[in-house]
């Protein structure tokens, strides 16, 4: 797995480099190389604890994504990825190790290098995890919503006063 190749193709999704573009792609090149695939569909998992720049690698290169609903995100702001494939149902979860802060003799660019060139057991702590991966997607209904008409996921909807709402005009019914 070249790295160089990796970093160009995450690039060419995010728009630009960036350290957590490069801790992404790190972590992705190990996943890749250690018994998973790209996803064209759901046999790959991503449950990510951040939404940071490294998600877009998990993205761009790995073929986890929210539109699939093989992409999950828990807003806790760790830098914990836990991976899953369906196929031989393995699970790993790769997490940052503590960092020293950046050599500050360091350029941007050379700190990217740095991490780039390392590897993966340098920069973070990899488990292999029971195999307990969320479910499939699953398609839902849409519901008119009440108050503005418009459709809304029905396991989104709330139920006030009678009536079928999204969540944000449930939010302002609850506020009046």
């Amino acid at each position: 797995m070249d790295t160089n190749e990796l970093i160009e193709k995450a690039i060419r999704f995010h728009g630009h480099i960036c350290s957590g573009l490069a801790i992404g792609v790190l972590a992705v090149k190990y996943v890749l190389e250690n018994g998973f695939n790209y996803s064209p569909n759901e046999e790959v998992i991503a449950v990510v604890e951040n939404d940071d720049c490294s998600i877009d690698a998990l993205q761009a290169l790995l073929g986890t994504t929210y539109g699939k609903g093989n992409l999950i995100h828990h807003d806790y702001g760790k830098l914990n990825y836990y991976f899953y494939n369906r196929e031989t149902k393995k699970g790993i979860k790769i997490s940052i190790k503590k960092r020293a802060p950046r050599d500050k003799r360091l350029s941007k660019h050379e700190y990217i290098q740095q991490l780039l060139n390392s590897k993966a057991e340098d920069i973070f702590n990899i488990y292999e995890i029971e195999y307990n991966p969320p479910g499939l997607a699953q398609i839902e209904d849409s519901v008119m919503c009440d108050i503005c008409g418009e459709e809304t996921a029905s396991s989104r909807i709330m139920m006030y006063n009678n009536s079928d709402m999204c969540i944000p005009c449930y939010k302002a019914q609850r506020k009046l």
